[in-house]
Parts: C-alpha cells; structure tokens; sequence
C-alpha cells in the first residue's frame, strides 16, 4: 500500500473540509500518498477544500482497512487521545511511515492501534481538528529531521509571487 517514504491514513473521515485540509497539508509537506476508509467522504468529496488541488499530485485512494499491507520498512503510526501512548514531544519519527488518524467524531479501531509500531497523541487540552492534527504531527516530523542548508531555495519555491521580502540583519 505505501510506496512514498510518508503516508497518510484516515479512519472513515466524515469532513470534506478536513479531507481537503489534509491533501493541501500533504502537499505542502511532501507526503506522497493518503489512504482513507469507510463511505463517509465519498458522499461528501464534491465539498473538499483542497485549494492546491493537491489531489492532482498526490493520490487519495479508498481502501477497505488500515494498515492494509504496508511493506517492512514502514513503520504504522497510530496518532490518537489513548491511554499509553506517546506524547508526541518524545516521539521519534520513522524513517519510513503511514500515520494513521481517527475519525472527527470517534476513534481508530483498537485492533489497528493493537497491530501499530507506535501510537502517539499530541498532547493538547481537548482534542484537535482532524486536519489540525495532520498539520501538527506533519510539522513536528518535519522540525525534528536534521537542519538542512536549502531553506532558503525552499522558501522561494513556495512563497507567494508577490512576496519577495528578505530579512536584513544589521
């Protein structure tokens, strides 16, 4: 099921704000595919909020259970509110991973959290926004990897066109 280094996974989402949320979330951080279960966001898709239409690039494609088969190398991350898990200021992200999220009005389903490698909440007082959470566990994965000199060219690949503002120190 993943052949990208990062992959999303969503338990039967009912939202196609948040659906699209999230495909605009995985295009600004590189994820190379998005997995999602149940009939819910199918009756709902022609609302998505996908504004990059990031869709165009990155797949979105129903399957019938998560994990589904995720070869060796990836490691299944499980990122919901339970009791055990690992807050995500500790976690150490995989190399190689499927995150998977409940959904906007449940949980995942025990047997999957039951067969992950990790499960990790983010620790907040209630519980966030689907699309939020993708964002939040997306940046922190991103934060913790290892500073890197290509900042800047990243910068002007996804800035705006009328932004060419620089900083000045003196």
């Amino acid at each position: 099921m993943t052949e990208s280094i990062l992959s999303i996974g969503l338990s039967n989402p009912k939202s196609p704000t948040n659906v699209g949320l999230i495909m605009r979330a995985a295009g600004c951080f590189q994820v190379g595919s998005v997995f999602y279960t149940g009939e819910r966001y199918d009756r709902a898709a022609p609302f998505n909020t996908d504004t990059q239409n990031a869709s165009l690039r990155i797949p979105l494609t129903w399957v019938p259970s998560l994990p589904g088969n995720v070869d060796d190398n990836t490691q299944v991350v499980c990122v919901e509110l339970v009791e055990g898990a690992t807050p995500l200021p500790m976690f150490q992200h995989p190399g190689k991973a499927l995150y998977i999220f409940g959904p906007e009005d449940g949980t995942i389903d025990q047997k999957v959290i039951d067969q992950a490698d990790s499960v990790v909440f983010i620790p907040t007082i209630g519980s966030l926004n689907l699309a939020a959470a993708v964002n939040v566990m997306l940046y922190d994965r991103l934060a913790k990897m290892p500073a890197s000199d290509c900042y800047n060219s990243l910068i002007r690949e996804s800035r705006d066109a009328n932004n060419s503002a620089k900083v000045k120190y003196n």
